[in-house]
């Protein structure tokens, strides 16, 4: 099946594709293909399924791209971002290729689908939980993403629907608590952070009580994170701070479940942060079956 006109597959760069596929093809085989001589290069296909039902299916351009690499050819029966099941069993991709090709592509491309279906799952099942909730704010992930691995979980967080946050320590500023002690105070943080980013990056500062976030609004900081809040001391002092700074944007982090996300939702916190997004989060189960060729009937008519 042919994805959608739009799609969360259109952020990433074509080249940007080639070269992840490139790279994970490379640490997988960095040499010999032993196993290879034993297939040979005759023509197979292999089908994908899928063995968690419910699942959100992302990672779709990144198993294409490693086929791809390797001279075969996908046809998808989901879109990504679709959910599928509800079987137990769901046929999700049909592979074909050369037999040591195809066999070259599986555990990079199987690995990417697996790790980026299983957050955006996740993230589908967080934003609906937002929906229910009648919350106006964003689900947001976090930098706590696997090295080497980042973009495809981002990219999962955007098919699951919630924000991915920051890409990376240049995407936007964040003052932490060691960055305002290592500077001496918040206001001081700000000031020396706005200096170098100017007018085109956000500052968040991370804030321990009420007093800090006040003090990082006045330092005119566009984001306060208020971090390892209980929810009704949450609820307090977002209050309090959007009675005083009505423009300035609250986060809440630290502590936050999937189990407990709903007790953190209120009409004065604007975004909700969780780590557990790819910190600790379930994969989809697929796997890659080669189908055995059909054997041809040796009868003849007399």
């Amino acid at each position: 099946m042919s994805l959608p006109k739009h799609t969360a597959a259109h952020s990433i760069p074509p080249h940007t594709l080639t070269r992840l596929a490139r790279e994970w093809l490379a640490e997988d085989t960095p040499n010999f293909d032993p196993a290879g001589v034993c297939v040979g290069s005759q023509e197979v296909e292999a089908k994908l399924l899928c063995k968690t039902p419910h699942s959100i299916l992302a990672g779709s351009p990144f198993f294409t791209a490693v086929f791809t690499e390797v001279g075969c050819t996908v046809d998808w029966k989901y879109q990504e971002g679709a959910e599928i099941g509800p079987d137990a069993v769901t046929l999700t991709a049909v592979v074909r290729g050369p037999a040591r090709r195809l066999l070259l592509g599986e555990r990079p491309a199987l690995n990417c689908l697996a790790r980026a279906s299983g957050i955006a799952t996740r993230c589908s099942q967080l934003q609906a939980m937002a929906t229910a909730g009648h919350w106006h704010g964003e689900v947001a992930g976090t930098r706590k993403t696997t090295p080497g691995f980042r973009l495809v979980e981002k990219y999962a967080m955007l098919v699951g629907s919630v924000s991915m946050h920051r890409q990376d320590l240049s995407g936007m500023v964040m003052l932490k608590d060691n960055h305002v002690w290592a500077s001496g105070s918040i206001t001081e943080a700000v000031k020396a952070a706005r200096s170098v980013c100017g007018f085109s990056s956000k500052i968040e500062v991370e804030c321990r009580s009420t007093e800090e976030g006040r003090e990082a609004a006045r330092a005119e900081a566009d984001i306060v994170m208020l971090d390892n809040f209980q929810p009704q001391e949450l609820h307090v002092a977002t209050r309090a701070l959007k009675e005083e700074f009505p423009t300035l944007l609250i986060e809440a982090s630290g502590g936050v479940t999937p189990d407990n996300l709903a007790m953190y939702f209120s009409p004065h916190v604007d975004i909700i942060s969780l780590g557990c997004i790819t910190q600790g989060c379930p994969v989809v189960d697929f796997s890659l079956k080669v189908q055995k060729p059909v054997a041809h009937s040796s009868f003849h008519e007399g």
